[in-house]
């Protein structure tokens, strides 16, 4: 038996269409005993994204960007908050994308992009799956001083930052985005040995 073969969709609702779409959904879920439950559920439908982790192997650093986040701000985090550079992909693929982010985000052009890994970030209520990169990057890549799309409300910082301050800013609280902070993990594991 499938997950297709557990769920019938009963009812769909747009709550709201503004920057991406809110839905609430009722649907009936069989359960593993065989029982049909009906539940409701809102979804933030938002489209696909990737993010990157530009590092210099000899230099032993990695880029990251530091920028204002409405809902961190609204859970209480009275700080910007420290990132990899990421973006939504706007109908391209994940490669192609992320490598316009990285450069609009950091003003690196990076050259050679790795997927690592996928991810859904907030699987109980956001449809987004995030494609995560690695790439290595030489200054001499820095095609422009980045920060961002001001008419996107972006008002970006570039960091360059070694791996060991990166990862202690981890541990002491100063890094608490999940994209950053898994794409760092897996430059230590994988990366930086």
């Amino acid at each position: 038996m499938t997950i297709s073969d557990r769920v019938r969709i009963k009812d769909v609702r747009v709550l709201s269409n503004n920057w991406t779409i809110l839905k609430n959904t009722t649907l009936e879920y069989r359960r593993a005993n065989g029982e049909w439950q009906t539940q409701k559920r809102e979804t933030y439908e938002r489209d696909n994204a990737a993010a990157v982790l530009p590092y210099n192997l000899g230099r032993r650093t990695v880029i990251l960007v530091r920028q204002f986040r409405l809902p961190a701000f609204i859970r209480g985090y009275d700080d910007l908050l420290i990132e990899a550079a990421a973006g939504v992909l706007d109908d391209a693929t994940p490669e192609v994308r992320i490598r316009a982010e990285a450069e609009e985000e950091t003003g690196y052009r990076l050259h050679d992009v790795h997927k690592v890994f996928e991810a859904f970030m907030s699987p109980g209520a956001i449809t987004e799956k995030l494609h995560f990169f690695v790439a290595e990057y030489e200054p001499e890549m820095r095609v422009s001083e980045g920060g961002g799309l001001a008419h996107e409300g972006e008002d970006i910082e570039v960091l360059e930052l070694s791996i060991d301050e990166a990862l202690a800013m981890i541990a002491d609280g100063r890094i608490i985005d999940a994209k950053a902070i898994m794409l760092l993990q897996y430059a230590a594991l994988h990366i930086f040995r």
